[in-house]
């Protein structure tokens, strides 16, 4: 154990039910946030491969049982429990496409059946956030902008849910503080109110990057880049950073029902342009480095 601002934490293993519990009955939190998981999408074979958001839950949910001093608990998922492009129609519409979308459906079935540990909780299903400290795979998209190598796809201007990392984490903290009839069973979205536009989002990085302007090429052109790049991919060349699923990314619309939500959470404190010049000061800082 450490200390920070004199509360003790613990590094634990969450698929190590005893360590957790011990932690927890340790540190005798009133409020869990649940946010471990493995969170890539690279397993192939076995959703086992994501003991984490599968074991480890359930752990989670029997240690807080066994805590006293919680009275909340919030457990993270993911926008992947359902089809890219596909809004869906009811908490339980499952429709994973992955092995890790697959792994946080059983995330949400362990945590409903546990009933959360027992105390008011509620699942969150975040969706692509962005921001400072973001992974570094979203850094490479930005380096893209930055370096001119970066292009549109066609003309439209794709809407996405997208949330802004100051955004998503006052909307935890009023999920974590509402009014437990507000809140408890009920399963949110964590995403900005308003969906943006994939085009306009990264013009607004290149104008704040000072980087030469995005073209724009036919679908046709990128849909046959993306075939070589599957050939590729087939052949070993993984590394290859296009083929036809990240272009099926970037031309799929998706938005979520973030009404719950802004509910519960009320307005938030970050425009999309405020979030991009924050964004590009650390992205300067981390490329100065």
């Amino acid at each position: 154990p450490a200390v920070v601002e004199g509360t003790p934490h613990y590094l634990c293993d969450i698929r190590d039910k005893s360590a957790l519990t011990t932690a927890m009955l340790d540190i005798r939190p009133q409020i869990v946030i649940h946010l471990a998981a493995r969170t890539d999408l690279d397993e192939r074979n076995d959703v086992n491969g994501y003991a984490a958001n599968i074991v480890g839950v359930r752990n989670l949910a029997e240690a807080i049982r066994e805590t006293p001093s919680v009275r909340r608990a919030v457990c993270t998922s993911s926008q992947l429990v359902g089809k890219s492009g596909e809004l869906p129609k009811a908490d339980r519409d499952y429709c994973p496409t992955t092995l890790y979308g697959e792994s946080k459906v059983m995330t949400e079935q362990i945590w409903r059946d546990h009933d959360g540990g027992g105390v008011t909780w509620a699942i969150v299903r975040p969706t692509t956030i962005w921001g400072p400290e973001m992974n570094p795979h979203y850094e490479k998209f930005f380096r893209m902008i930055r370096d001119g190598r970066y292009v549109h796809v066609g003309r439209a201007d794709i809407e996405k849910s997208y949330g802004y990392v100051g955004n998503a984490v006052l909307q935890y903290m009023r999920i974590a503080d509402a009014p437990s009839q507000d809140v408890h069973g009920r399963t949110m979205y964590v995403a900005d109110y308003e969906p943006i536009g994939l085009r306009r989002w990264a013009d607004g990085f290149q104008q704040e990057l000072h980087a030469r302007r995005i073209r724009t090429i036919p679908r046709w052109i990128a849909a046959c880049a993306a075939r070589v790049g599957d050939i590729l991919n087939t052949a070993g060349a993984s590394a290859f950073p296009f083929n036809s699923f990240r272009l099926n990314n970037v031309l799929t619309g998706y938005t979520v029902d973030t009404s719950v939500t802004k509910a519960v959470c009320g307005p938030l404190p970050y425009t999309m342009a405020e979030g991009i010049t924050d964004t590009v000061s650390w992205l300067r800082r981390v490329w100065d480095r």
